[in-house]
């Protein structure tokens, strides 16, 4: 039989224990916070000084979602998710039914019926293109249709553009490739699928738009877009602000890309754009000396800006 002051010691330490359980809970709480900060502390420390096979910051987003290679790297002061201030785009395309050049629109037709000998594929190097992602860093929907065209130029040559994609490039500011590439002498060579994510474009937004698909990135239009690229003539190799422009047989031949894109996914002319005015660093003036009267007579031709 259990003594009465046995019971009666239990008794108070049972009334103590319910009148400081809040204050033990507390405290196991705030030493459970202490340990788990440290231990990041610690793992962090660990990173950044680069001791042992620890996977990097990259390298662990990389084991939870797909990878964006668009953009360059964040600051982490200031949040990468935040929208960039929209620039207004007038585009120079004009609306335009009558007035149609019909020996253009027969060498347009001609030379559509000809494809096969101036269309080519080219196979890249995978690291250089990727999936159109449906979620951003932060797990929200991404309307990633193509729905914007961005005309780039390539201030070296086909060959020396063609040979860069082909090469891997396995780390994310290196990785860059268009959808397609027109040469001086109009042959087409397509390197992305337009269903496939390019790396044409950077830190870049469009009318207040791009597609932050990385934490570790800024935002790029990449993911909603598509690139062409044209080849800059011999002179434009160089960074001076023009060039002696794009040849006949160039525009001829971006005209009917360009009318293939449109209508296959129901874009308006206004949507084709330039690298120049997509970057938000400032530092990309391409397509240099390009003559939007050249597309115009072209696409009009084409029937593409006669639309309501």
């Amino acid at each position: 039989m259990v003594s009465l002051p046995l019971i009666q010691r239990f008794a108070d330490a049972t009334r103590c224990w319910r009148q400081r359980r809040s204050v033990v809970i507390v405290a196991v709480l705030s030493s459970s916070c202490l340990l788990v900060l440290a231990g990041w502390t610690f793992a962090d420390r660990r990173l950044d000084s680069g001791a042992g096979d620890q996977p990097s910051l990259l390298d662990l987003l990389d084991s939870v979602g797909k990878r964006s290679r668009d953009g360059l790297k964040g600051s982490p002061s200031a949040p990468a998710t935040r929208a960039p201030r929209s620039r207004s785009w007038t585009s120079p395309l004009a609306h335009q039914c009558e007035g149609i050049n019909q020996k253009v629109l027969q060498r347009l037709e001609g030379l559509q019926s000809r494809s096969s000998t101036w269309r080519r594929s080219v196979e890249i190097h995978p690291t250089n293109f990727g999936e159109r992602v449906l979620r951003d860093a932060n797990g929200r929907s991404l309307d990633a249709s193509p729905r914007l065209v961005v005309l780039h130029e390539t201030v070296y040559g086909m060959t020396s553009a063609i040979n860069t994609f082909q090469t891997p490039h396995p780390r994310d500011e290196d990785q860059v490739s268009y959808h397609t590439l027109i040469g001086l002498d109009g042959q087409v060579v397509d390197l992305v699928n337009p269903l496939k994510r390019a790396y044409g474009a950077g830190f870049s937004a469009f009318l207040g738009e791009w597609a932050v698909t990385n934490g570790a990135l800024k935002g790029s239009v990449n993911n909603f877009a598509l690139h062409l690229s044209l080849e800059t003539p011999f002179d434009g190799e160089n960074m001076q602000s023009r060039h002696s422009g794009y040849t006949v047989r160039q525009y001829d031949s971006l005209a009917l890309v360009l009318s293939g894109w449109l209508n296959s996914f129901d874009l308006p002319a206004a949507s084709i754009t330039t690298h120049r005015h997509v970057d938000l660093g400032g530092e990309r003036s391409d397509p240099r000396s390009f003559d939007w009267s050249e597309l115009q007579l072209r696409l009009a031709a084409l029937g593409d800006l006669c639309l309501s």
